[in-house]
């Protein structure tokens, strides 16, 4: 496996272009939907036009559906408005190079307005907003991202034509932790893992699924927006890889009836001077700021679901025994609840079990932060662990549809005061446009039940 290549220096990339060795560069931001959007430059007018100065992008990309028609109910861009630009400001410490496709570097970008104030709805400023404020508790986040997929032999285009049904699997049956099922596909796994390492990412394993062609690749964990950016990075990568390999995968939630894609969370906490903050001599090892923090993620659960689970999709996962939770509740070690604390002494924290692979990871994290706040600054009290089955426990659900976690967002006060009325607003119409398109749409169900017999 090849070793993870650290982040380019801007002087690197001068250096490199001047060689011949880079003669593009990408600069990008996740949009509503966490993908990345932005533009291809030519590398020396990067170098001299846009690394100190910024460009611009049309605001309507952080109000379309997924689709990218441009959607209504949006305060910050519309046709009344004029659909305007903000403005793309890179971030140099996110530059690095992307070996799937040759002489490519690529960095972020922040999104701002004309007068240089950041715009509040951009995925990476929501997070960067929580950062500071949990920096204002001399704390910093640590985070992982555990992203599943599917692989299919058809490529994208023609799974395209197919409708995306009758595709071919990689593997024909459930390959978990299967050596040999992940061999059938190592040569598209490994192109992933080398080349993600070559971006910069710190690749851990590779294992197989339950589903059919379903995997999973890791990476090491590191600071909260960082670990993002290659969330974003990867998610994207993969898919070219694929397709460049001619085939296709997808991080979609629920892709079929059998197992879904998850994304677990791990997310830990240290101090100023950079030491692990969540342990303690508290009942568990946990100390009281892991307990409050922990008992904040709980009581925020389903008011914040909808940066967890933000399509129509996500949550066709949540059903009893399927490893994907329903009741709001903790445990140690416990893949049946919501919230899973694991490791000891330095490495103690808890993952969220909620988000799919079709998570933002930007709004999920910051939904984290905002959450465990919420539950230090109220010294909220964590309740006893489950040490059962949480799917037979009584215990509150999470939101079994998109329309219920809109609700409760949208009349969330404590997702008001944590994310402003402005995101919150945002946030609420790009569910309902989705509802809207969704409750608009005649499925394949509707026709095979209806067509004949009804």
């Amino acid at each position: 496996m090849a070793d993870r290549t650290p982040p380019l220096a801007t002087g690197d990339l001068a250096r490199l272009v001047g060689a011949g060795e880079i003669d593009t560069v990408v600069l990008a931001f996740p949009d509503m939907q966490g993908r990345l959007q932005g533009k291809r430059f030519a590398a020396p007018f990067f170098l001299s036009d846009v690394l100190d100065h910024g460009a611009e992008g049309c605001n309507y990309l952080l109000a379309v559906d997924t689709e990218m028609n441009p959607a209504d109910g949006y305060a910050m861009a519309s046709w009344d408005r004029g659909y305007g630009d903000f403005a793309l400001r890179p971030d140099p410490a996110s530059l690095r190079r992307v070996p799937w496709h040759p002489g490519t570097a690529l960095l972020m970008a922040d999104l701002a307005w004309a007068d240089g104030t950041p715009v509040a709805a951009a995925p990476r400023q929501i997070l960067r907003r929580q950062l500071d404020r949990l920096a204002g508790h001399g704390l910093t986040a640590h985070v992982g991202t555990e992203l599943e997929f599917i692989v299919f032999k058809d490529t994208y285009e023609q799974a395209w034509d197919a409708a995306y049904r009758g595709l071919t699997p990689a593997n024909q049956y459930n390959i978990d932790y299967s050596v040999l099922g992940t061999g059938r596909v190592e040569p598209l796994l490994r192109r992933i893992r080398n080349e993600m390492a070559g971006a910069g990412l710190t690749v851990e394993s590779a294992k197989g699924e339950c589903n059919p062609g379903q995997h999973e690749i890791a990476f090491k964990y590191d600071e909260a927006l960082t670990t993002c950016d290659h969330h974003a990075v990867y998610k994207t990568g993969a898919k070219e890889i694929a397709a460049q390999e001619g085939v296709s995968l997808t991080f979609m939630a629920k892709y079929d009836e059998r197992e879904g894609n998850s994304c677990h969370i791990h997310l830990s906490l240290r101090d100023a001077g950079g030491r692990p903050a969540m342990a303690g001599d508290g009942p568990g090892g946990m100390s009281a700021l892991m307990r409050h923090f922990l008992a904040g993620q709980l009581a925020a659960l389903r008011d914040f679901a909808l940066l967890y689970a933000p399509n129509i999709n996500s949550y066709k996962r949540y059903q009893p025994g399927s490893f994907a939770p329903t009741a709001v509740a903790w445990g140690h070690d416990n893949r049946s609840c919501a919230l899973r604390v694991v490791g000891h002494g330095p490495s103690l924290r808890f993952e969220n079990r909620v988000p799919g692979g079709d998570v933002n990871p930007y709004l999920a994290v910051a939904g984290l932060v905002a959450a465990g706040l919420h539950g230090v600054e109220e010294e909220l009290e964590l309740p006893a662990p489950c040490a059962g089955n949480a799917y037979e426990g009584d215990y509150v659900h999470v939101p079994a549809t998109l329309r219920e976690a809109a609700e409760v967002w949208q009349g969330s006060a404590l997702a008001r005061a944590a994310f402003g009325e402005e995101v919150v607003d945002h946030y609420a119409n790009m569910a309902r446009v989705e509802l809207a398109a969704f409750d608009a749409a005649v499925t394949d169900w509707e026709l095979r039940r209806s067509f004949e017999r009804l």
